[in-house]
């Protein structure tokens, strides 16, 4: 008679080591719950995009707001008639589902952030884990902050870009084009505002240290600026400031944590400062 086999579960390392495999089934979780809570997410965005309206209350929709830019720029050259283009017979639909899918991002920012710490927190000790509600806390309103930027200059950008029209022509608008460009840019500008508080907690990960970060203060520097010429919608240089200037000080802010967490590791430490070493020199381990 054959003995059933018992399958022991492997102790939990206390330092949060795990093998590859088991890594990359963490990964698969938390990417699966992140699509559940954008799914919750875009469902909501569905009806965010289109508004409502009752008696208790009106919504003019997330639509109208990203096409506001548009029309503001209309009214102050008295442009008459001005609205975007549908070219297709599906294409409302179309632009809804990727409005909705659209607003969900931002809506379910607090949970997908969530589950990307959950992902780096088994390299950190349970007093570490603390910080959790910290990083969630400093990276949904930088996040929103970035978005709330784009959509501040997104005037500007309609008023320089529509102005290259030539005289006598006139310019249509295709919805699709449009919407695809202000949602990426309001995106492009949240995934920045992110960035530092990703140093940070790839640094309390033990994956990135502060002196590491400071180093590299250039090719930090000479990132901010590249990545804000490419996100930014128009070449004036006001506007790539507007981006490029708050990302500057949330890296110098960032460094100075990461710097301070590092200095603080090493008093609680009894293992000397590895990282100290030169290229060349090997360590003792």
């Amino acid at each position: 008679m054959a003995v059933p086999t018992v399958r022991r579960r492997r102790p939990k390392d206390p330092e949060g080591r795990m093998p590859l495999m088991e890594h990359l089934r963490e990964l698969r979780n938390r990417v699966a719950k992140a699509a559940v809570f954008l799914l919750i997410g875009s469902i909501f965005g569905w009806f965010l995009w289109g508004g409502w309206k009752y008696s208790w209350g009106t919504f003019e929709g997330v639509f109208q707001y990203l096409q506001q830019p548009l029309l503001d720029f209309a009214a102050d050259k008295g442009y008459r008639n001005v609205a975007l283009n549908f070219t297709q017979v599906g294409q409302a639909f179309d632009l809804r589902v990727k409005g909705a899918i659209w607003c969900g991002v931002i809506a379910s920012s607090p949970f997908w952030l969530w589950q990307f710490w959950a992902f780096i927190t088994p390299g950190l000790t349970k007093k570490e884990k603390r910080y959790a509600v910290g990083f969630i806390s400093a990276a949904v309103p930088l996040f929103l902050a970035g978005a709330a930027i784009a959509y501040s200059v997104l005037p500007n950008a309609m008023r320089f870009l529509i102005d290259f029209t030539p005289v006598n022509a006139a310019n249509y608008i295709g919805a699709d084009v449009y919407l695809s460009f202000v949602m990426r840019i309001i995106l492009a500008f949240g995934l920045g505002f992110l960035m530092p508080v990703v140093l940070v907690g790839l640094n309390f990960a033990h994956l990135l240290s502060g002196k590491a970060i400071l180093k590299q203060w250039r090719i930090s520097v000479f990132l901010s600026f590249l990545f804000s010429a490419l996100v930014t919608p128009t070449s004036d240089v006001t506007t790539m400031l507007l981006l490029a200037l708050p990302l500057l000080v949330l890296f110098a802010l960032a460094t100075v944590i990461c710097l301070g967490n590092d200095r603080r590791r090493e008093k609680n430490s009894p293992e000397p400062d590895y990282g100290a070493l030169s290229d060349d020199e090997a360590s003792p381990i």
